[in-house]
């Protein structure tokens, strides 16, 4: 009977013993102190923002909401010339900028594209575009003043496709190097399936009623430069070089949006007519010195689609 005893006596050693370790071991559920969070803090966001003015504000360095105004809001910059502008009531935010033709000319050296101040950059637009099958178009140049290539050529290749072609756009851009030479990135097949750099053709429906998300990102540090289309990435030849292919703002520079100094009365600078002034509508031009995450480039997109 003792030893009957003595048994039960450990066994309930052992189960309190065992109780205590399980409690002891018994996992913290926020070991870190971290503040609560709440789903409610989420409701209407996103990508987790409320707006597109939310995405990295404090690396854009201009802005151009074409709210009726052609200025850029971050320096307060008027054009010195535009031709065939009008507004447009039904923007992705707001009211949109129509060229019939048409063009904006900065003729201002912006302090933010100064050599030292913008090596990486992203561009964040959204476009209602037509092809021409005759003129290709510029959507944005940072210009070298007398030079047809500008610094930073914001090119579609709308002379590639007739008019009549809505399901196509040929975007091309190109940018001037510390060496003096141009790369470009197009929007083309690369490749064959499961070759290593395969990139498959992408491309978005265009029209007049269309409003297509277009973006360049530019990474100085391992110069590659990408082509983002409706929040796909849609460059087939990203990686330009670093050393002397990087990008350099070469001063002085000026700003067009719309085309290049040969379609501007008064400035041409060559013979060369590959461009036609821009038919079709722009809206909510974001420039960044920096390059944007992949994810920041996504919820630009998005949030434009949601009119944020």
């Amino acid at each position: 009977m003792q030893m009957m005893n003595n048994h039960i006596k450990l066994s309930l050693i052992t189960a309190i013993a065992l109780s205590s370790l399980m409690i002891s071991c018994k996992k913290d559920g926020n070991p870190n102190n971290l503040p609560a969070v709440s789903t409610a803090d989420y409701v209407g966001k996103i990508d987790g923002f409320n707006s597109s003015d939310e995405v990295f504000p404090e690396s854009l360095v201009a802005y151009w909401p074409f709210d009726n105004s052609k200025n850029e809001v971050k320096s307060n910059t008027a054009p010195g010339t535009s031709l065939n502008d009008s507004y447009i009531a039904t923007g992705v935010k707001g009211q949109a900028l129509r060229l019939s033709g048409g063009f904006l000319y900065y003729p201002t050296q912006f302090n933010a594209f100064k050599t030292d101040a913008f090596k990486s950059f992203a561009i964040s637009t959204w476009i209602q575009i037509s092809n021409n099958g005759s003129k290709r178009t510029m959507l944005f140049q940072l210009t070298r003043p007398g030079v047809f290539n500008g610094s930073l050529n914001f090119a579609l290749n709308t002379q590639s496709f007739p008019a009549s072609n809505t399901t196509d756009l040929k975007v091309q851009p190109t940018f001037i190097t510390i060496g003096g030479g141009t790369q470009d990135n197009v929007n083309t097949l690369r490749d064959a399936p499961g070759s290593a750099n395969y990139m498959p053709y992408i491309t978005p429906p265009i029209g007049p009623d269309k409003w297509v998300h277009l973006a360049l990102n530019y990474n100085a540090s391992n110069g590659f430069f990408d082509i983002w289309i409706n929040g796909t990435r849609a460059g087939a030849f990203p990686s330009r070089g670093t050393g002397n292919n990087n990008f350099k703002a070469y001063e002085p520079s000026e700003v067009i949006i719309g085309g290049n100094y040969n379609v501007i009365p008064g400035k041409s600078v060559s013979t060369d007519v590959s461009f036609g002034a821009m038919t079709g509508v722009i809206d909510e031009m974001r420039i960044y010195n920096i390059a944007l995450p992949d994810a920041h480039i996504k919820a630009l997109y998005n949030l434009g689609k949601a009119g944020k």
